[in-house]
């Protein structure tokens, strides 16, 4: 439900001599605001002493007030965007700086460098697994990881937007030192569209002029959103990553909101035929690790936005309907970005107790395996059937052939793996009774 007009809710009260009365109310004051959208205040009991109407119009007219304003972020009709930092929003900001970029404790398996890849390498591919699948890839996240892992060739348009999603954060983690240009972002959207679009020629293009820009309507048919005309795409693409490297005086702004404006500024200028979603919160990767954010790397963002896309859709809509207030979009952000912190901190919990569980099973032996070994031996112990190549176990820990190899047989002769060919490749598979026979040792 879009807001109602903010003038005419001004005009009426002013006609009425309640004007003065709905400012000075304590319940108006941009210090109690939860910043929720008239789509959820409507449905609220008003306080006392006010409409739902008066309530609103007291609180918009305080914000406004608080407003800062983003010169170099336009929407179509080229007025700036625009943000205010109620509470919650700095308390957002300033936990997500403490746990993100800072030097907290935090476990070892991110900090030690003998573990940090395997993470990394874990991370981008649950990214990409769930980033495509948003935009439409249809295949399960366990057979996306083992494409992923064992190196096989994508069969499907699915897979290989998967692929590519990989491929794009790969370059990402790599890049992300380098200032943002136009050209950087056309190369990532190449790679996240390459082989899957109905024109190939599409993929790292600008929309053109004479290309169809895709309007949003809901149900009933009521205009929602309409990106801005193609002509001005060069431009604003320009604006955005010169705001991106912080060259363009905006005034201040949160380095966290900075990554999460620049997230929405291209889905609201849709810059491409397809793959928009794919390439936008790529970029926010990129803007996060460019910034100092360390740990985004291993954060899915991604698979908690598929799993309620809704509020991330109504997050742009409710943007775009009160002129142009970013502040919803930084909150469903902000929130999002600090859930998917709590589920890397309870992913490494478990992940550190299942590791000492092994580690205690072997402890009769000290510095017999080494971490890498640990590691695949325990994934087998929790992983029934499960098979490994000298390739997948490279790709899993990023190193050699010879290294990976080493691995495998040493776990081959200690007599906890068995070894067996399969077409011109050999694949080592868990006993029936590793758990016993690593209890044995």
């Amino acid at each position: 439900m879009p807001p109602p007009d903010l003038d005419r809710l001004v005009e009426q009260a002013a006609r009425d001599g309640r004007l003065l009365g709905i400012l000075r109310h304590p319940a108006t004051s941009a210090t109690t605001d939860e910043h929720l959208p008239w789509d959820e205040l409507r449905h609220r009991p008003p306080p006392e002493g006010l409409s739902v109407q008066d309530w609103w119009l007291g609180l918009r007219m305080a914000r406004r007030t608080n407003q800062r304003l983003l010169p170099s972020l336009l929407d179509g009709e080229l007025r700036p965007f625009r943000f205010t930092l109620p509470d919650r929003l700095l308390r957002d900001i300033d936990a997500i700086n403490r746990g993100a970029s800072g030097q907290i404790a935090i476990s070892e398996q991110v900090t030690n460098p003998a573990t940090r890849d395997r993470y990394v390498v874990s991370s981008l591919i649950e990214e990409a697994v769930r980033s495509s699948q948003m935009e439409g890839a249809a295949t399960t996240r366990q057979v996306a990881k083992e494409m992923i892992r064992s190196g096989r060739p994508p069969r499907n348009r699915s897979e290989r937007m998967i692929v590519n999603n990989f491929v794009a954060m790969q370059a990402i983690a790599e890049r992300r030192n380098e200032a943002l240009t136009p050209e950087l972002v056309l190369e990532l959207h190449r790679k996240v569209t390459a082989g899957t679009l109905r024109d190939p020629s599409s993929a790292g293009t600008l929309q053109r002029s004479d290309d169809e820009r895709i309007a949003v309507y809901s149900d009933s048919g009521e205009l929602l959103h309409h990106p801005p005309s193609a002509e001005q795409l060069p431009e604003r693409l320009e604006r955005l990553c010169a705001f991106a490297n912080g060259g363009i005086d905006d005034g201040y702004i949160p380095q966290v909101l900075r990554a999460i404006a620049i997230h929405f500024m291209m889905g609201h200028d849709h810059y491409f035929a397809d793959g928009n979603g794919r390439t936008a919160r790529a970029v926010f990767y990129w803007s996060m690790l460019n910034q100092g954010f360390w740990l985004t790397e291993f954060l899915t963002i991604s698979r908690i936005l598929k799993g309620a896309p809704v509020p991330y859709a109504r997050a742009f809509l409710h943007t775009e309907q009160d002129e142009g207030d970013l502040t919803y979009f930084f909150l469903h952000q902000t929130g999002t970005i600090l859930r998917a912190m709590a589920d890397l901190d309870r992913y490494l919990q478990r992940k550190a107790d299942e590791l000492k569980a092994v580690q205690y099973a072997v402890q009769a032996s000290p510095g017999e395996f080494n971490h890498r070994e640990l590691a695949l031996l325990d994934h087998a112990v929790r992983t029934p059937g499960a098979a490994y190549t000298v390739v997948t176990h490279q790709r899993s820990h990023g190193v050699s052939h010879q290294t990976a190899r080493s691995d495998l047989m040493h776990l081959e002769a200690k007599g906890l793996l068995a070894c067996h060919r399969q077409g011109r490749s050999y694949v080592w598979t868990p006993h029936a009774d590793l758990p016993g026979r690593l209890v044995r040792r």
